[in-house]
């Protein structure tokens, strides 16, 4: 791959793709584009398709900025065609991008370091619209994709089980509901930024993620210290027991009527949303770091063997 003018790499921003959260990779990779261009990058776009191999041998680009989200963007798949190619690249590597996106194995990592998780089990999609295979409240999602995409919330006064969508998985993941708080930490390298309340009217689907008003965040939050202390020492070792690489971010719920017993690790996005009103870059403006401060720490950040 050859070297762009100056001294800044070449840089292909990757968006879009095959998965659900097409749309929400689309709004990452132009966040990031206009970034990285005012921050001098030469970039090229690339909307990933069915012939991503063949686009990026066109763009022949020095380094990848993955800005793709869901299922094939960061589950480790294109992670690995980068490999192949030897093209470095953001975020998390093969391993790492697999085992996050994959949420029971992501609980299982969490519970042998001792990190504390929610009760949940995964059962047959037909089987969960049968029956409750665990007592009321819970929620139901989908194992291995993000951003609330079809994720159902079955409350304790529920008539009956939930009546799954077909585009939901042959086998989900049904988790004990807990109530009260949705907290998150970023992590920067080796660095946890902040913790974000997360405020919604109503349950935080993928309307309250993405629509205008949906939910609103409060940064830093309004936590006791042990809480505050405790989210940002956990999401750093979910960082690492998971092996990711640049930036995560770790979701948690917290029952603040049980104190610190009531914190549960739920899953690590190692594609957060990249839009300058993001989690993940508020957290980063609230430490003084600008969004084009960190997408160009990202950039420098990028390697193979990830």
């Amino acid at each position: 791959m050859g070297q762009s003018g100056g001294n800044d790499p070449r840089v292909a921003v990757l968006m879009g793709g095959l998965s659900a959260e097409r749309e929400v990779s689309l709004s990452s990779g132009r966040g990031c584009i206009d970034a990285l261009r005012a921050e001098g990058f030469e970039v090229v776009e690339i909307d990933a398709g069915l012939d991503l191999p063949r686009q990026l041998q066109d763009a022949a680009p020095d380094i990848v900025f993955n800005a793709l989200h869901g299922r094939w963007g960061e589950d480790g798949c294109v992670q690995g065609l980068l490999e192949w190619l030897r093209i470095p690249y953001t975020h998390s590597g093969v391993l790492a991008s697999a085992l996050a996106m994959d949420k029971d194995r992501t609980k299982a990592a969490y519970r042998a370091a001792g990190l504390p998780v929610v009760d949940s089990v995964l059962a047959p999609r037909d089987e969960v619209r049968r029956r409750h295979v665990m007592a009321p409240p819970y929620v139901v999602k989908p194992n291995n994709e993000g951003s609330s995409v079809g994720v159902y919330l079955v409350h304790e006064d529920a008539n009956g089980p939930p009546a799954l969508s077909d585009a939901m998985p042959g086998t989900v993941m049904v988790e004990a509901f807990v109530p009260g708080r949705e907290l998150t930490v970023t992590v920067m390298g080796d660095r946890a930024l902040a913790v974000t309340d997360i405020l919604t009217d109503g349950w935080y689907d993928y309307d309250a993620k993405y629509k205008p008003g949906g939910s609103r965040h409060v940064v830093p939050a309004d936590l006791p210290d042990d809480i505050t202390a405790a989210c940002l020492e956990h999401a750093l070792r979910a960082h690492r027991v998971l092996g990711c690489r640049g930036l995560s971010r770790t979701d948690f719920r917290w029952d603040e009527t049980r104190g610190l017993a009531g914190l549960f690790l739920l899953e690590t996005n190692t594609q957060p949303g990249m839009t300058p009103t993001s989690l993940s870059p508020e957290q980063a403006a609230h430490v003084g770091i600008s969004f084009g401060a960190l997408c160009r720490w990202m950039i420098e950040d990028a390697s193979c063997n990830r």
